[in-house]
């Protein structure tokens, strides 16, 4: 019980100064580049499902 308070606090703690830095000029440039970067990562693993997925259907329907 001990460790998920300690857990749960320290979450809170990275919240709290994620949003102080946040409000900084250098944080939101930091934090605009780590959104585009993710975004860039998320669009690109979607790609590759969607090539797959339409790779194994013509595959299946191939046959």
């Amino acid at each position: 019980m001990k460790k998920v308070l300690w857990l749960i606090a320290g979450i809170g703690i990275g919240f709290l100064v994620a949003h102080q830095f946040n409000q900084t000029p250098s944080g939101k440039k930091f934090f605009n580049e780590f959104d585009k970067k993710t975004k860039e990562f998320s669009d690109s693993l979607v790609d590759g499902y969607r090539e797959r997925e339409a790779e194994l259907r013509a595959a299946i329907s191939g046959k």
